[in-house]
């Protein structure tokens, strides 16, 4: 199944990439040492793009990152709180991730940090970097045997970078997009998913039928603003999906629980009057001055039916609201127990009853 995993930056997998039955019985790694998916091989290789950023305005830094490969989340992006970003890309070399965070965090620009550990670098024309720094001054580095189409953009507070892409548009829609949101009040995490699903449109990595993931790390310097010491507030990591970009989109969405990631709606039909039945014969409920077979707000989800549940759930030693259950819900348990109180209660026939008729089908 598709899973949507998360990891810490700095790390590789975590125990959860994917690996063959055989590796995973007989090979046991030594301690220290991540688990990691077996088809990285010796050579780290993500093909892919990525936009690394930061809003001058909070002091956010972050990076998001797409690609046909397995847990990109776990090699590319690298994050620090109040330094700056790195993406670090095509024959991946993690260990520039701190190096240049490093070097950032000493004063050393990011122009000068990238040329000197480039210059160190002997596989340098294999790889693709790019480092941002907290006031927005950014350096790149696209080497000449980086697998085409590949190249490079930059703006006042990002660089975007990609190789093995459909074209120059990948990068280009990334930057565009990213620029058009600047000054929006909106958090660089939703920002950056924007910019990354932008290049995703236009075609993103040139590869078909492999694997795909995707992930945006965020730090954020300001107080409260992550649980964490070090600063990440937002770590989602994608690290295998069908369409990673949109499962990063939905992910944020519903974490943040941003308008419009659910349907609302006022819950209304026949399930709600036989709970209600039910809640009343179990005296939950008081029987309506209204004794017709319907009345306007007979089939509604009212607040007075969402009490009566939360009070039924707390005799039946169900969570309730202030162990952190949604108020008035009705699951598959719920249900079960309310039953099962009819029928302690022998009420189960007159109850069957009343609901018989409303729940014949018809058509």
């Amino acid at each position: 199944m598709p899973s949507s995993v998360g990891s810490l930056p700095g790390r590789r997998a975590t125990g959860l990439a994917v690996l063959p039955l055989a590796s995973l019985l007989l090979s046991v790694p030594a301690v220290g040492t991540a688990q990691e998916p077996a088809s990285w091989g010796a050579d780290v290789l993500f093909h892919t793009f990525s936009i690394a950023a930061v809003d001058p305005e909070t002091g956010e830094s972050g990076v998001a990152v797409t690609t046909r490969v397995a847990c990109v989340g776990n090699g590319v992006p690298w994050v620090r709180a109040g330094v700056g970003a790195v993406a670090t890309q095509a024959s991946t070399r993690m260990e520039y991730g701190e190096e240049l965070l490093d070097l950032l965090a000493s004063g050393v620009t990011p122009e000068e940090a990238l040329k000197r550990r480039i210059a160190a670098d002997d596989g340098r024309e294999r790889r693709q970097v790019g480092v941002i720094a907290l006031d927005g001054s950014g350096a790149q580095h696209t080497g000449s045997e980086t697998v085409p189409w590949a190249g490079h953009r930059s703006g006042a507070t990002f660089v975007t970078q990609g190789n093995m892409l459909v074209g120059p548009e990948v990068v280009e829609a990334v930057a565009r997009t990213f620029q058009a949101s600047e000054g929006s009040h909106r958090h660089l995490a939703d920002r950056l998913i924007e910019a990354l699903a932008a290049g995703q449109a236009q075609g993103g990595d040139a590869r078909k039928g492999r694997l795909q993931s995707a992930a945006v790390i965020v730090a954020d310097p300001r107080p409260g603003m992550a649980r964490r010491a070090d600063g990440v507030a937002v770590n989602i990591n994608v690290c295998e999906h069908p369409t990673p970009v949109a499962e990063l989109r939905r992910i944020y969405g519903v974490v943040s629980q941003t308008l419009g990631y659910r349907t609302l709606q006022q819950e209304e039909g026949y399930d709600v009057v036989q709970l209600k039945i039910i809640l009343r014969a179990l005296g939950y409920l008081p029987t309506p001055a209204d004794t017709s077979a319907t009345s306007a707000a007979s089939d509604r989800f009212d607040s007075e039916t969402v009490d009566a549940v939360d009070r039924f759930r707390t005799d039946r030693g169900l969570s309730t609201p202030a162990m952190g259950t949604p108020p008035g819900l009705v699951d598959e348990e719920t249900v079960r127990h309310l039953w099962e109180a009819v029928e302690q209660a022998g009420m189960t026939a007159e109850v069957r009853t009343s609901i018989l008729d409303g729940t014949r089908i018809r058509r």
